[in-house]
């Protein structure tokens, strides 16, 4: 890798992080109406091709009335209101096929021009396996629908495969960004700042986990207030299932008491992340990361709340999106702090180890 970076492959890793986006935004939606059920079909290769005529739709319709969800909840429900729905998640899996060709073509092009070097192809390649792994996860998730009783998408499988989407995200945001900065920009008296950011990306994944959680059991509908929980700190039926583990995965109560726990941990300690970021003297680069991660922050902390209190399943999704965005500012300002040394010592070196591995 140029140490000076290359603004152009750095782009392209840009850009397939946004397309990670766009497929959040895309299942989503599809998670919001329920259509995560409605397409009980997977072809990897030709599944790009819409339904072409009334026997495909007619087939396609067949499979999902075979579906406890559509057998328990819709059974009154038309061809058209089925394409409704069949639409929505066409796209997202078509803008997935569309995101693994912008990730291989570019990659074997830029590596028989060796702008890529072999030791970072290799780890974008097992990114886009891990990608692969994560698809394939959906599907089964997906395949779950034919299972008696199953109305929609678990939980216990929800939540890991969203979860897996963001860690496959930030790998390659870390990427993106060493690669177009491969060389850190020394900042004396900052590398406290390092472990705080790194609680926080930890805290936020981990929150936005809990959050896959509520919205998987729909548990935006229960305990609509806040703070307390109609008037309880610890909800009622918080351990009414058992075993006690499955409480904290399928029980609604116990579901959302965790996230709000967690979020406002996360919250606190995200702000006294920004407060001490903005309090030091950093780079015009890093302090306007901060300044994103207070104000991501406080935007989220308060979408959180105003769902919470209107049971809105559509705000939840508005706050779900923003949580990739509060995501995406820590990994960006605790990237900008790879140069950052220790109070009054000199900086890391350079050109560390660390952005050796992501050559």
């Amino acid at each position: 890798m140029n140490r000076q970076g290359d603004r152009l492959v750095g782009l392209w890793l840009l850009i397939l992080c946004g397309m990670i986006f766009g497929m959040v935004v895309g299942g989503g939606h599809a998670r919001t109406i329920g259509a995560g059920f409605v397409m009980q079909v997977w072809q990897p290769v030709t599944g790009f091709i819409p339904p072409r005529n009334a026997a495909d739709w007619t087939h396609l319709f067949g499979l999902y009335q075979q579906t406890a969800q559509y057998k328990a909840m819709h059974p009154a429900m038309t061809l058209a209101q089925f394409k409704t729905l069949y639409w929505p998640m066409f796209f997202d899996r078509d803008w997935g096929r569309l995101m693994a060709l912008v990730f291989v073509v570019p990659l074997a092009i830029f590596w028989a021009r060796k702008r890529v070097s072999t030791r970072l192809a290799l780890w974008l390649l097992a990114i886009f396996a891990a990608g692969g792994a994560q698809a394939a996860f959906g599907w089964f998730m997906v395949q779950t629908g034919m299972r008696p009783g199953v109305l929609n998408p678990p939980p216990a499988w929800l939540a890991p495969h969203f979860l897996s989407a963001m860690l496959i995200f930030s790998a390659l945001l870390w990427t993106a960004l060493t690669v177009r900065r491969p060389e850190p920009a020394p900042i004396p008296d900052a590398a406290f700042l390092k472990p705080w950011l790194n609680a926080c990306i930890g805290l936020i994944l981990v929150t936005m986990g809990l959050g896959a959680l509520v919205a998987a059991t729909n548990a935006v509908t229960v305990f609509n207030t806040f703070p307390t929980m109609d008037g309880r700190w610890i909800p009622a039926g918080f351990s009414s299932l058992h075993p006690l583990a499955l409480n904290f995965i399928v029980n609604p109560a116990t579901v959302q008491f965790d996230h709000r726990l967690l979020a406002t941990l996360t919250a606190l300690t995200t702000i006294i992340t920004a407060v001490l970021g903005l309090r030091t003297a950093l780079p015009p680069g890093p302090r306007d990361a901060f300044l994103a991660l207070a104000g991501l922050l406080a935007l989220q902390y308060l979408l959180g709340m105003v769902t919470i209190i209107t049971g809105s399943a559509g705000l939840g999704f508005v706050h779900e999106l923003n949580a990739v965005l509060l995501l995406t500012a820590a990994i960006i300002a605790r990237h900008g702090l790879r140069g950052a040394g220790l109070r009054g010592a000199p900086s890391e070196p350079m050109y560390s180890a660390e952005i050796a591995a992501a050559e």
